[in-house]
C-alpha cells in the first residue's frame, strides 16, 4: 500500500513538473487569492475587535451578571443581592480566569431625571466605583472639560456635553437627580458638576450621569447591591470560558432564576448583528473569488487529463486501477492547492504585519469620529491575527482544492485502456 502510495504521489508530482508553466499559472492565482483573503479576514477581525472593544467598554462588558428582569424593566427592583455580588467577584479573582480579565465593573443604574433651574431630562444615572470604571470605561479618556470620578468624590457627577447643553449647565453647576429608591419612593439628590464628557455617541451624550457607587447606595437605599457586574476581557475570544466559569460559580442563583450570565452578543444583539452581516459579507465576496479560482483548478487539471489519454491506458496496462489512475489526478490538484494555500498564506501574513502591523488609517475615509451601531468606531484599524482563523482558511483552500479535482479524476479513471492505447503521443 506505501508502494503504491510513493508511486501515485511520484507520478503526480512529475506531471506537475513537466508541465511547470500551466502549474506555476494556476498556483499564482491562488496564492494571491491566499493572499488577498488572508489580509482581508486579518482586518475584519481586527475591526470587528475593535467594535466589539469599543461597544462593550460603553455598554455592560464581554460578560454581563445582572438579574433576569433588569435589562427589560430597567429597575432598582431588579438587582443583585450582596451575597451574588460577592460570589461573582471571586470566582472572577480565580487564577483560571484572571488572566483573561482586564477589568470588572459593579454598577448601580437606575433610570431617572436631571433637572436644573433651566429645566428636566430623563437620564441614566449610573453609580460606579471611581477606580474600576476607569479601568472599564474609555468616557475617562473623552473628557471636555474638568475630570472623570476621583475614589473621594462624594456630591460629584460626570455628565454628558449634550445633557450640559440641554440644562444649561457648566462645569461646577448643580443638579438634582431624582429616581425611584428601594422603598418604591422617589429619592432627589443634589451632585455638582465636576466633569463633562462627550463619546460621539448622541444617546449616551444626552442621557448618561456617572455618579459615585456610594452616593447611589446612600440615596436609593441599595447600600451595597448593584444591577450589573460588567466584565472586560483582554480577547473576546475568551467569552465562552469565562461565561461558562460565571454560570458555573453562580449555580445555584441562577437555576432559581436570580441571575443570568449573559455575554456580549445576547447584551448587544445590534452590534452581534452588525459584525455577523460583515462576515457574512467578507465570505460571500471570497467564496465567489474561490469558486473562479477553483475553476481555473478544473481546467488546468482537466486538460492535462485529456491530453495523457495515452500514459493513463499505460499506466493501467502496467498494473494501476482505475481508481488509482484517478488518485494521481486528485493528487496533483491537491498538492498545488496545499503548497499554493500554505505560500499564499504565509506571505499575507507577512506583508499584512510588515507594512500594517501597526494599523491602517481610515481617517481621510471615515472621518475623525464615526458611530455605527451605537459604536464610536476607531478609524485606525488594527489586523487581528488568530491561529484559527489561518487554520480555517488553509482547510477552506484545501477544500477547493479537493472539490475541484473531483471530476478530472473521475474522467481520469473512468478512460478506456483499448481506446486510451490508441492514442497518438
Amino acid at each position: 500500500m506505501t508502494k503504491h502510495l510513493r508511486v501515485i504521489v511520484g507520478l503526480a508530482l512529475r506531471n506537475l513538473q513537466r508541465h511547470l508553466r500551466r502549474t506555476l499559472l494556476t498556483a499564482s492565482a491562488m496564492i494571491a487569492g491566499s493572499m488577498l483573503l488572508i489580509f482581508s479576514l486579518s482586518l475584519g477581525d481586527g475591526t470587528h475587535e475593535s467594535w466589539i472593544d469599543s461597544g462593550v467598554r460603553m455598554g455592560s462588558g464581554h460578560v454581563t451578571v445582572e438579574s433576569p428582569a433588569f435589562r427589560t424593566t430597567q429597575n432598582i427592583d431588579a438587582r443583585l443581592s450582596t451575597a451574588a455580588r460577592q460570589v461573582a467577584e471571586l470566582a472572577l479573582q480565580n487564577p483560571l480566569l484572571s488572566g483573561d480579565v482586564s477589568a470588572v465593573s459593579s454598577r448601580m443604574m437606575v433610570t431617572g431625571l436631571a433637572s436644573s433651574a433651566a429645566g428636566a431630562r430623563p437620564v441614566k444615572i449610573m453609580g460606579v466605583d471611581p477606580r474600576s470604571e476607569a479601568a472599564f470605561t474609555t468616557l475617562n479618556a473623552q473628557v471636555v472639560e474638568g475630570r472623570y470620578l476621583e475614589p473621594d468624590d462624594r456630591l460629584a457627577a460626570f455628565v454628558g456635553k449634550q445633557l450640559v447643553d440641554s440644562l444649561d449647565l457648566r462645569l461646577g453647576s448643580r443638579l438634582v437627580l431624582n429616581a425611584q429608591d428601594v422603598d418604591n419612593d422617589i429619592g432627589g439628590q443634589l451632585v455638582r458638576v465636576v466633569g463633562i464628557f462627550q463619546s460621539g455617541v448622541p444617546e449616551i451624550d444626552q442621557s448618561l450621569v456617572h455618579i459615585p457607587l456610594s452616593t447611589a447606595g446612600e440615596f436609593l437605599g441599595s447600600r451595597d447591591d448593584v444591577t450589573t457586574i460588567g466584565v472586560l476581557l483582554n480577547d473576546s475570544a475568551a467569552v465562552p470560558r469565562v461565561a461558562q466559569a460565571l454560570r458555573q460559580a453562580l449555580a445555584d442563583p441562577v437555576a432559581a432564576g436570580q441571575v443570568t450570565v449573559l455575554n456580549w452578543r445576547e447584551a448587544m444583539p445590534e452590534l452581534a448583528a452588525a459584525v455577523a452581516l460583515d462576515d457574512f459579507g467578507n465570505y460571500l465576496v471570497f467564496g465567489i473569488l474561490f469558486i473562479i479560482i477553483g475553476f481555473g483548478i478544473v481546467n488546468t487539471v482537466l486538460m492535462s487529463v485529456l491530453h495523457r489519454h495515452r500514459e493513463f491506458g499505460v499506466l493501467q496496462a502496467l498494473g494501476l486501477t482505475p481508481g488509482e489512475t484517478g488518485a494521481v489526478v486528485l493528487v496533483e490538484g491537491l498538492v498545488m492547492t496545499a503548497v499554493s494555500g500554505l505560500v499564499g498564506v504565509a506571505l499575507g501574513l507577512l506583508c499584512t504585519w510588515h507594512f500594517f502591523g501597526e494599523g491602517l488609517d481610515f481617517t481621510n475615509l471615515m472621518g475623525e469620529e464615526m458611530t455605527f451601531s451605537g459604536v464610536v468606531i476607531d478609524p485606525v484599524i488594527i489586523p487581528l491575527f488568530r491561529v484559527t482563523r489561518v487554520v480555517h482558511v488553509l482547510l477552506f483552500i484545501l477544500s477547493i482544492g479537493a472539490v475541484s479535482s473531483v471530476y478530472p479524476a473521475i474522467r481520469a479513471a473512468s478512460i478506456d485502456v483499448p481506446t486510451a492505447m490508441k492514442f497518438e503521443r
